[in-house]
């Protein structure tokens, strides 16, 4: 038994399996951006890896430099339309009356779009007064807390956004997905000496005091990343969706996070094409969990492929495709599903068996020392080492369904080297 004094250090797991599935009781945000940088995202305390390479809609893990980010006409034009709503005609002459720019001021503001400056231009504590804005806007940035306040919001986007009737809404399913976070909260200061949030927050928009909006936000050591947004119909005419990533991408780059995470990205869903309006966007390769830069070259990449790896395409020709010559993706996708035969039910649940990019193979999982992983037990008030476990020794990673290939499969679906962050929890009580 053992019982280790940085306890805190953990994250704490517990497995489910294929695609992969893993229950999360407690995440550093450190252990977490780890995780997102993996392909790993989360919904709720419930952690999922998928296969891309075995998905019917793959999903591809996204990421946006905010230096590098430059808004487009479009996304300057809701910024401005948006603002000049809050502050009113009427304030905008009176003010410039009263405290008018200087000449080096107006011309700025005339030929260069700063995005932090705009994005909290209209907010209420940043508008000199008097006069009085024609609204009041503020945006705060809160514990993923629940209110009857921020459930109003939700329940009137799924069932008017969304259109989901409403005995699919439940206060039980908002707190679920969008309060439960397994994060723990905490703060850090950057090599800029600012300090900065890490956990999970909600971001509330409020117009004339009332609540409009609000993205569910993971603050990580480095990114913000986007879990959801909603808003309420009243707001809808002014773009919402795209005044919250843009207020996301000011903040990873004024708060230090530097990028931004807008959530998977499936290419052959129109409703997630507006994530690459927001450039340049980087792409990270499901084999060789590399950054690569979506471009238009590597769009036609994916126009073309079911499942795309761009460091298999630069390193060498598709081998199926050698195979196959001339056919086009219908016809390749046909005779690889030929030449698979007939179901496998073991190669559909064992992870070893399913072909899933960046996972070790089984006999490299086999080599694995796993002795010293710690895990906790409703049985135990302390810590204890797999080795403990009365099975450990007679159990083989290669016997699907034993206790001991569940848990090699969930230290190759996050990565061996993460083996000395992670406390596997079987606690029954820390995951209801």
């Amino acid at each position: 038994m053992q019982t280790p004094d940085n306890s805190a250090h953990y994250s704490y797991i517990f497995p489910i399996g294929y695609s992969y599935y893993a229950v999360a009781t407690s995440l550093t945000p450190a252990f977490y951006q780890k995780l997102v940088d993996r392909c790993w995202r989360r919904s709720g305390t419930l952690l999922y890896r998928p296969n891309q390479k075995h998905s019917c809609c793959p999903h591809y893990t996204l990421r946006l430099d905010s230096a590098e980010f430059r808004p487009n006409k479009d996304q300057r034009q809701a910024v401005n339309r948006f603002n000049r709503y809050v502050i009113g005609e009427s304030y905008s002459k009176e003010a410039a009356r009263l405290y008018p720019p200087s000449r080096e001021q107006a011309r700025k503001r005339d030929n260069e779009f700063d995005l932090v400056a705009r994005i909290h231009g209209p907010e209420a504590q940043n508008l000199r007064s008097p006069p009085l804005p024609a609204h009041q806007f503020t945006v705060t940035l809160e514990p993923d807390t629940f209110t009857e306040e921020k459930y109003h919001v939700f329940e009137n986007y799924q069932r008017v956004v969304h259109q989901e009737p409403p005995d699919k809404i439940s206060q039980n399913g908002f707190e679920r997905f969008l309060c439960n976070s397994p994060l723990k909260r905490e703060s850090t200061v950057g090599l800029d000496g600012t300090e900065r949030q890490l956990g999970s927050f909600h971001q509330c928009y409020r117009l004339d005091g009332k609540l409009v909006a609000m993205g569910v936000l993971d603050l990580l050591p480095n990114c913000v990343s986007a879990v959801y947004f909603l808003y309420h119909e009243s707001v809808h005419s002014f773009n919402p969706g795209k005044l919250g990533a843009l207020r996301e991408i000011a903040l990873a780059l004024e708060g230090g996070y530097r990028y931004w995470y807008s959530g998977f990205y499936i290419h052959n869903c129109a409703k997630m094409k507006y994530k690459i309006d927001y450039s340049p966007q980087y792409v990270l390769d499901p084999e060789a969990l590399e950054w690569d830069l979506l471009d238009k070259e590597a769009l036609k990449v994916f126009d073309q492929k079911h499942y795309v790896s761009l460091s298999r395409e630069r390193a060498t020709s598709d081998p199926i495709e050698s195979l196959f010559p001339g056919l086009n993706k219908d016809q390749l996708d046909e005779q690889v599903a030929k030449s698979k035969g007939g179901d496998d039910h073991d190669s559909e649940e064992f992870l070893f068996h399913a072909d899933m990019p960046g996972i070790p193979s089984l006999e490299q999982m086999e080599a694995l020392d796993m002795d010293g992983l710690v895990l906790r037990s409703d049985y135990s008030d302390h810590f204890f080492s797999a080795s403990d476990l009365v099975v450990w020794d007679t159990e083989q990673i290669s016997h699907f369904g034993t206790l001991k290939s569940k848990i090699a499969e969930l230290v190759a679906a996050l990565g061996p080297d993460l083996m000395g962050d992670i406390c596997i929890d079987f606690r029954k009580r820390s995951r209801s």
